[in-house]
């Protein structure tokens, strides 16, 4: 797939890894309920954007994928006798979602570059996992993960720009990326995701 995003403004600061790692159960956990809200997010814009048909097959496919995703974190969970946790609000992704703008164009568009800045960023901390991790199997699966969340970051764009001229897009995700630049700032280092 060909480079749609851009990328992005800020890197994640090395506290998180220290985080994730510090309390790696924890971060499995969130990183569980992360694919499992994707492939549901997938899912729901199919719904609601029904009218789009240039993007639905690909989407059913993402909501495929994650669902793919969430199944392999399970996996790794059982394996650490640990279950699945309640779903706590998202302060990043919350934050993100109230800069998105009303109005039904308006609002899909930053919808779509929202996830695409999401996914990127998801991408950016499986690689930092991947680097920080011992485990070669924990290495291999976050180093996989990477290259599929920076090809999500890609195909969000690359699904609007077939339902939106490119003008209305970019200057639009760069004002997102600054957004989500600050947001990443005033973030405290969790084990989560986000």
């Amino acid at each position: 797939m060909a480079r749609k995003s851009i990328d992005l403004l800020v890197a994640t600061p090395p506290e998180w890894t220290k985080a994730a790692l510090g309390d790696f159960d924890a971060f499995l956990a969130d990183h569980a309920n992360c694919e499992r809200k994707a492939s549901a997010l997938a899912m729901s814009m199919i719904v609601k954007y029904k009218d789009r048909t240039s993007i639905i097959p690909a989407l059913i496919a993402l909501a495929q994928e994650e669902l793919e995703h969430f199944q392999q974190v399970y996996e790794l969970m059982e394996k650490r006798n640990l279950r699945l946790t309640a779903d706590v609000p998202d302060p990043y992704v919350n934050q993100l979602l109230a800069v998105a703008r009303h109005g039904r164009e308006e609002r899909f568009i930053d919808r779509m570059l929202i996830c695409s800045l999401v996914e990127c960023r998801g991408a950016e901390r499986f690689r930092m996992v991947a680097e920080a991790v011992e485990d070669p199997e924990l290495q291999a699966f976050y180093e996989g993960l990477y290259k599929s969340e920076t090809k999500h970051g890609h195909l969000f764009v690359q699904l609007l720009l077939k339902e939106v001229a490119e003008d209305l897009v970019y200057p639009r995700l760069l004002e997102l990326a600054e957004a989500e630049a600050e947001i990443i700032r005033g973030l405290p280092a969790r084990a989560a995701l986000h």
